[in-house]
């Protein structure tokens, strides 16, 4: 089976934030935004995976439009942690670099689907 190369980069990205999650909660006994995050960032993976198992071309474009809100919901989010210092600057850099590539596909993919 052929790799889908949202769906892989959703996922582990959601792993990312579960370890965001684990080290807000844990480490800076962080618990409110860190439950943001948490469901933002992994929302965007299920609703993902949710739009490759759609049953029409009306849902398929739903569900990526909702994943894509997540990612901004989520891009918000670390951007908000890194400059209230929760987090340094590296690791907001790399979650939101890894973020930016996401929707950038994610972008692709809604303006796809509304060409045809």
């Amino acid at each position: 089976m052929e790799e889908n190369i949202i769906l892989s980069k959703t996922y582990d990205f959601a792993l990312r934030i579960i370890d965001l999650y684990k080290y807000l909660s844990k480490e800076k006994k962080e618990y409110t935004l860190s439950k943001q995050i948490l469901r933002s960032g992994t929302s965007v993976g299920a609703n993902s995976e949710e739009a490759a198992g759609s049953i029409s071309k009306k849902d398929f474009r739903a569900k990526f439009f909702i994943a894509y809100k997540e990612a901004r919901e989520t891009r918000f989010w670390i951007r908000l942690l890194r400059d209230s210092k929760y987090i340094d600057r590296e690791l907001a850099t790399s979650l939101l670099k890894d973020l930016d590539e996401i929707l950038k596909i994610l972008g692709a993919i809604l303006k796809t689907v509304s060409d045809k």
